[in-house]
């Protein structure tokens, strides 16, 4: 089955976000990148600017997270400070590679014009 991406692309000028669809071909230069990548802008139909992988998550909504390495879906323990003290829970996550299982990629521009 040939991959399928939802492109969020927020603009940090504007505060606006565009949603596109890539499917089959066009969205093969994605697999392999990671989180902090930076593509060619004419892969989202935006020819002159670059977009940056900002995150993303699959279709059940387990997000994309940096410090896990590969395309996998891992158990990681998450801390937050409180008023009380610090908590902790495990956190289901998905790894900082664009693979097959994800669905949504948000992207941000850093050059060009939108």
């Amino acid at each position: 089955m040939p991959p399928e991406f939802k492109l969020c692309i927020s603009d940090p000028k504007s505060g606006k976000t565009e949603s596109v669809k890539l499917e089959g071909s066009s969205a093969i230069p994605l697999l392999g990148l990671k989180i902090g990548s930076v593509v060619d802008g004419s892969i989202a139909g935006k020819p002159g600017v670059k977009l940056m992988i900002t995150g993303g998550s699959d279709r059940s909504g387990i997000p994309m997270v940096p410090s896990v390495q590969g395309g996998v879906k891992k158990e990681i323990w998450v801390k937050r400070k409180t008023v009380v003290g610090e908590t902790r829970r495990k956190m289901l996550v998905r790894g900082n590679q664009v693979s097959e299982e994800i669905y949504q990629v948000n992207m941000k521009i850093i050059t060009g014009d939108a």
